[in-house]
């Protein structure tokens, strides 16, 4: 069993470095702040997040020149030198700041512990794209074993959260570089997955600026007469489930909208402290 599962960081990276001293210790000491040269660094290969944004990272350099590097990179030790476990964006900008060295922590991460971290990491700074996200969750199944069950609990979303992601995974090369481009919503690929042919129906609802709906009920009407008869009816208020699914997609959760006289109410289902600590945050915008 990995450390990170050992030592029950699903919490996320906060809890991986709340233990570190705020001030620089000697190097030999394990786990506290060092400075490392940049040079001796390498990113993770395994990286989830495989897109950069070039302006973002030109503006954190122009933030580091003239404050320093205000988080310490997290790494591991990988040869005569370091891989990037957690902070390659910060890395990227350090270099392009022209710094020598940049202050990290070092841990003695396996594998799994790694690719955990680094998801983690990514998701609760919303640095991924939903294939992105969805990539990262299969090497967690495929490659480390986990069920969709733990992954889904080890990043604080709902397990149908994670279903919806992996299912973007078997969708026609055409329509994961439309969502990319953010010519589609997850919303549009979710519906497209239901499809006879995602691939045409993709570009069709590009053409002709489709909403979500429209893509959900098209998507119905192609499927077989046998599968659409196996299926229930879509519910009354289509506009009430796109929106509870949309919301779903931004928390990570189950949402359930009801309306009452003109009023209602909107509520989230967790399943543990952590998932509402999430909520907290999103809602807030500050971390807890």
């Amino acid at each position: 069993m990995s450390e990170l599962r050992q030592r029950g960081l699903g919490r996320g990276l906060s809890a991986l470095l709340g233990d570190a001293p705020s001030e620089p210790e000697a190097p030999a000491q394990r786990g506290g702040v060092r400075e490392v040269d940049v040079a001796a660094i390498r990113p993770n290969p395994k990286q989830p997040r495989r897109h950069f944004d070039e302006a973002a990272i030109v503006e954190l350099a122009d933030s580091i020149t003239r404050r320093g590097v205000l988080q310490p990179i997290l790494l591991r030790s990988a040869g005569d030198g370091f891989e990037i476990i957690a902070g390659e964006r910060r890395w990227r900008a350090a270099q392009k700041a022209q710094l020598h060295r940049i202050p990290a922590i070092v841990r003695d991460f396996d594998e799994a512990a790694t690719a955990e971290v680094a998801l983690i990491e990514n998701i609760q700074r919303e640095d991924l794209n939903a294939l992105e996200e969805a990539e990262g969750y299969r090497a967690l199944i495929s490659t480390y074993g986990h069920s969709q069950d733990e992954v889904a609990k080890l990043v604080h979303k709902s397990r149908s959260h994670v279903a919806n992601l992996l299912r973007l995974l078997d969708l026609p090369a055409f329509v994961q570089q439309a969502l990319m481009r953010g010519e589609l919503s997850m919303g549009h690929a979710r519906a497209l997955a239901a499809a006879d042919d995602p691939e045409q129906m993709a570009r069709d609802a590009i053409a002709g600026g489709w909403s979500v709906r429209q893509v959900e009920a098209r998507a119905r009407g192609s499927r077989p007469a046998k599968e659409r008869a196996r299926r229930p009816s879509a519910p009354a208020d289509a506009d009430t489930t796109a929106l509870e699914r949309q919301l779903g997609d931004i928390l990570g959760l189950k949402v359930r909208i009801a309306h009452q006289d003109g009023g209602g109410t909107v509520s989230v289902s967790f399943s543990s402290l952590d998932q509402l600590d999430l909520i907290c945050q999103k809602l807030t915008g500050e971390s807890f």
